[in-house]
């Protein structure tokens, strides 16, 4: 079949639109390292440290972040009326339904999952089961954005990666990866996954999160949850609290004598919301957490930019009431404090260290670790690693596995 004149010419715009982004991205990295200072000047973090080190790791994150400038997706100009149209709607419901004053209420029990599949895989010495079921999840009836969301037919399952120990019932580690990841070699290594299964001989449940990896609708893994539709950005992240908390369900239906979550970025910022909403958590791991997108999002963005935001239809204080429902800051925690972890880099580039502290802050100041590095950084800082086997080892994992 031959490819339609409107086909074509959305290919063409779209490849002319990475073009230029591509073309501007060194100067977007050398304007953010020229413009943003390092670190804070916050007496409740250690100070940032400027050596070669972290240098280093700040122009790791700055490579990071030219190249999703270059090739993220964001809101056509087709979709923009929809897309405010829809904001205002949805900040009306949930004024209107109560959501902003008690945002626990926007978020319902999900069922347990009465039926799944798995399938024996291995992939670069990792052996592992792909489980999939029935996501479930729906916008409630008469929300804004509801039928459009449940058309993401991909979306629609939900998919984990386990590796799990024979015999008598483990611990379990619930890693929840962060934006852009959703890959099974990506999530086991981003998670040191042989490390937690063989050393410290825990099971080990990755869930993907909604628009990633097999659920993705657009052409990049995670297209759809940071495009500038923050309707959609609300019911992602509503969908991964609702997804991961099915699959805690399982495990515990199957005798899991503890989870831990354990999330990175973007899953930081879910694994803080699922323990914020759910009560049979045994101990949470917040990783250089992203807590608040739209404190994040103006970050990444110039003032100027930020005014033609507001002007065009999406003004900062709607944005802000609309995401409170999936604002981990909304909610008083659900663990336990002595089982409440965190971690981030004092010079991270992509999630500022301010996100972190502010969720110890409203944590009541639990076990935390702020390292020397930025958000890259994270898997090779030996901190991080001691302060993750302390939080999965109090849930009483049995020793180390022959390898």
């Amino acid at each position: 079949m031959r490819p339609s004149l409107g086909g074509l010419l959305e290919g063409v715009g779209r490849g002319a639109g990475i073009a230029l982004r591509a073309g501007f991205a060194p100067a977007v990295m050398g304007a953010r390292l020229a413009w943003r200072r390092v670190g804070l000047d916050d007496p409740h973090l250690p100070e940032a440290r400027w050596d070669w080190s972290n240098g280093a790791k700040i122009l790791l994150d700055e490579i990071f972040f030219a190249s999703e400038i270059a090739l993220a997706e964001v809101l056509p100009a087709g979709e923009r009326a929809r897309a405010t149209t829809e904001l205002r709607d949805a900040d009306a419901w949930l004024e209107a339904s109560g959501h902003l004053q008690d945002p626990s209420g926007y978020h319902a029990d999900p069922p347990p999952i009465e039926r799944a599949i798995f399938e024996r895989r291995r992939i670069a010495g990792f052996s592992y089961q792909h489980m999939r079921f029935e996501s479930g999840f729906a916008p409630h009836p008469g929300e804004p954005g509801r039928e459009r969301w449940l058309s993401y037919e991909p979306n629609l399952e939900a998919h984990a990666w386990v590796m799990r120990h024979r015999g008598p019932e483990r611990p379990w580690a619930l890693c929840i990866p962060g934006y852009r990841m959703g890959s099974p070699l990506v999530d086991f290594t981003g998670f040191r996954a042989r490390w937690l299964y063989r050393e410290l001989g825990l099971n080990v449940a990755i869930p993907v999160l909604p628009l990633h990896g097999p659920r993705s609708i657009g052409r990049r893994n995670g297209d759809g949850f940071f495009t500038g539709d923050f309707l959609s950005t609300l019911h992602a992240q509503t969908q991964a609290v609702w997804d991961v908390r099915r699959l805690l369900g399982w495990l515990k239906q199957r005798g899991a004598p503890s989870v831990v979550a354990h999330g990175v970025s973007l899953g930081g910022y879910t694994a803080a919301l699922v323990a914020s909403v759910e009560g049979d958590l045994d101990g949470v791991v917040a990783g250089i957490p992203a807590i608040d997108v739209p404190r994040l999002m103006s970050s990444h963005v110039p003032a100027p930019l930020r005014f033609v935001v507001d002007r065009i239809g999406f003004p900062s204080a709607i944005v802000e009431r609309v995401l409170r429902p999936v604002s981990p800051l909304a909610f008083e925690p659900r663990v336990p404090h002595g089982r409440r972890f965190l971690y981030a880099g004092l010079v991270d580039r992509l999630t500022p260290p301010d996100h972190a502290r502010d969720l110890w802050l409203h944590w009541d100041r639990p076990r935390a670790h702020f390292y020397q590095g930025g958000h890259v950084s994270f898997f090779f800082e030996p901190g991080v690693r001691d302060l993750l086997r302390d939080a999965f080892t109090m849930t009483a994992a049995p020793g180390p596995v022959a390898t």
